[in-house]
């Protein structure tokens, strides 16, 4: 090492320490921090990307981050998809997620949160449930929602809970 580079690594070095000391980069718009970091990475005619981080009742920890390519997305057949939609389109449905995600795994609780009067009802529901991929069969009548659907599940749900409702947080 010589004396002449000796004061130029120092200053280098105080640089990367001032850098790391300021923190990260703030975004240049709060609102839209999460675009901002995807403009940064854009590429063709756009990206759509959704993510979250989260814990459960059940102490389950999930962070899931998803994005697609815009003209991938307009250009895919979306009836081939139909059915999952299909399956969140009934109220007990609807009503079994939220209860599995809540802790509540075993038919038996499902069908008396649900208000179903026979198993039968209760495994209509899970049989759509599961075929769509939308909840697993963990063990003799327990069921869970696969990690790979959880954040995707609140994505939707938070899509048609209006603005400002209590249950967004805005």
């Amino acid at each position: 090492m010589t004396a002449e580079s000796l004061p130029e690594r120092l200053a280098a070095l105080e640089e990367r320490v001032a850098r790391l000391e300021a923190g990260p980069r703030t975004p240049r718009n709060e609102t839209f921090w999460a675009l901002e970091g995807l403009r940064e990475r854009l590429t063709g005619q756009g990206q759509v990307l959704f993510t979250g981080a989260l814990d459960l009742p059940t102490g389950e920890h999930y962070e899931w981050q998803q994005g697609a390519a815009t003209d991938g997305l307009l250009e895919a057949d979306w009836a081939e998809h139909s059915a999952s939609y299909a399956a969140l389109g009934h109220p007990v449905r609807l009503t079994l997620l939220r209860a599995v995600l809540q802790g509540t795994r075993s038919a038996a609780e499902l069908q008396e949160t649900a208000g179903l009067n026979t198993t039968g009802q209760l495994y209509h529901h899970l049989k759509q449930l599961t075929a769509t991929g939308w909840l697993n069969a963990e063990g003799r009548g327990h069921y869970h929602v696969p990690a790979g659907r959880v954040v995707p599940l609140l994505v939707l749900l938070s899509a048609v809970v209006p603005p400002g409702n209590p249950t967004t947080g805005e």
